[in-house]
């Protein structure tokens, strides 16, 4: 499968919505207990560094995307921060990887020095697989720093990444 990265449009929110909706319904992964609906998931795009979407070259469909804005202020104002999302029905098409590549160039080119992940939920083996694949250090563990969909409280891993 051919997927482009590029900044996300207005037109492209619905598909965005729906995604990350998705991924905060399903309880495993975001900490956000609130869904986006079109006002919401405007404004909460707009607020962002940088948006960026995979669309598929072949149908022009939106499967994924990623979000990027300070992880801090003022003296740790460079530190960035990100999340990313994918499709559950393609995921392992590595379009996660074409996302985080393309944030960490975007993180750099926005002048950011380091990109910092706050919450990896410790039983998110794929997204711990490739952040490790990517060169992220895991920096320590928040014990059941995550409240799951079943209400279970599971750890939750911090890595960063030198831009």
């Amino acid at each position: 499968m051919a997927v482009k990265i590029r900044p996300y449009t207005a037109e492209d929110i619905p598909a965005m919505n729906d995604i990350w909706n998705e991924i905060v319904a399903q309880g495993m992964a975001f900490p956000q207990l609130d869904l986006l609906d079109p006002q919401t998931g405007t404004e909460f795009y707009a607020e962002q560094t940088h948006c960026a979407v995979a669309e598929d070259d072949a149908t022009d469909e939106i499967i994924g995307l990623y979000i990027l804005h300070p992880n801090n202020i003022g003296r740790c104002g460079h530190l960035a921060n990100a999340s990313f999302a994918v499709r559950p029905a393609k995921r392992g098409l590595r379009i996660g990887e074409a996302l985080v590549r393309d944030c960490l160039y975007q993180a750099k080119e926005h002048g950011f020095r380091i990109l910092q992940f706050n919450a990896v939920v410790k039983s998110n083996a794929a997204a711990r697989h490739l952040y490790e694949k990517l060169g992220f250090v895991q920096l320590g563990t928040v014990p059941g720093g995550f409240l799951n969909a079943q209400g279970t409280y599971e750890d939750i891993l911090l890595y960063y990444h030198t831009l």
